[in-house]
């Protein structure tokens, strides 16, 4: 590799544009064969990554991070990186948008367009809510939640929030970046899920799980709720009066080395997951178990109505109050 050409990858975060390469000496159907061997990978038109660096990255968080540099070093009106592009550098668990577009914000009045994947908004930024990343202009953690509330609707909104909080951001800085968007658009979405937002919560699957459950309104929903008996402990994601609720995640059950947190095979984790449920079911509690395909847009209805006869069931058989438990929860955060 030319020494000009590890340069920009070095410091352009493994990209090359096309005229940089021209430039270095290579020439258009040079660059055309590396493109059609699969040796170099077209991140955006006119802009390139080896196909090492391309396949190096996760195709949730690291691909999506160099799309945003990528429109980066194309992008010559002055702007800031905003909305989901944020979260990206942020390093902030979001939900993938579709499509997913490059998200950046120009000051001046309300509005915006999208052209060539990008899109820009124009809307007031006060100097407080501007970080930098690799000393680009980004928009900060709390601003970046309430502009993905604004664009994506409420399920986003919780997710961002409760990434935001689990990453040490506080309810009052999230409150005052919407604060700031008095009367602008939609902007009781993200006023709604800073509301609700509760960091305790560790896992976007959880994160939905929860909004599902309030949404239901049946009662009052408590994160991370635990109960302990001769040594023994669990903890369950959610109570709801005397209902438990489990979003179970594919990485409960997968190994280290695929990406899990499991110390066993499935099935003794399945096992053990089953011995839990009994021994926690044994206090005369319900339990209801989530799955990520569950919390998704097209099975919403379908699960909450699943859930509410469920919590409804343990209701009718336990009532609601824990009253008697008392000897036996957990008052320490977990």
């Amino acid at each position: 590799m030319q020494p000009r050409f590890a340069y920009y990858l070095t410091h352009q975060h493994g990209l090359i544009l096309r005229r940089q390469a021209i430039a270095a000496g290579m020439t258009p159907k040079e660059i055309a064969a590396l493109l059609r061997r699969g040796e170099w990978v077209a991140v955006r038109r006119g802009v390139y990554t080896t196909r090492a660096h391309w396949d190096s990255l996760d195709p949730y968080v690291g691909r999506p991070r160099l799309e945003v540099w990528a429109a980066t070093l194309t992008t010559r009106t002055p702007h800031m990186i905003s909305h989901d592009s944020a979260a990206y550098l942020h390093g902030l668990p979001i939900l993938e948008a579709r499509p997913r577009l490059v998200h950046v914000t120009r000051v001046g009045v309300l509005g915006g367009r999208t052209r060539h994947g990008i899109k820009h908004h124009k809307a007031p930024v006060r100097t407080g809510l501007i970080d930098f990343v690799d000393d680009h202009a980004v928009l900060n953690v709390p601003r970046t939640v309430a502009d993905i509330g604004r664009e994506h609707g409420l399920r986003h909104a919780i997710v961002a929030a409760n990434s935001a909080l689990r990453a040490g951001e506080t309810r009052r800085a999230l409150s005052a970046a919407v604060g700031d968007m008095t009367s602008w658009p939609y902007v009781t979405v993200p006023r709604l899920a800073v509301e609700w937002a509760d960091g305790r919560c560790e896992s976007p699957g959880e994160d939905l799980t929860m909004l599902m459950l309030k949404q239901l309104g049946v009662g009052y929903v408590q994160p991370q709720f635990g109960l302990q008996e001769h040594g023994r402990v669990a903890w369950v994601d959610f109570r709801i009066g005397r209902h438990l609720v489990e979003f179970d995640g594919q990485h409960k059950y997968q190994p280290v080395e695929a990406g899990g947190y499991a110390d066993a095979s499935p099935d003794e984790i399945i096992w053990r997951e089953k011995q839990r449920q009994d021994w926690l079911c044994g206090f005369k509690l319900g339990m209801s178990r989530v799955v990520w395909s569950e919390v998704q847009p097209d099975s919403w209805e379908a699960t909450q109505l699943r859930l509410h006869r469920e919590i409804r069931d343990t209701d009718a058989r336990f009532g609601t109050s824990i009253d008697d438990l008392a000897p036996y929860v957990i008052r320490r955060p977990r």
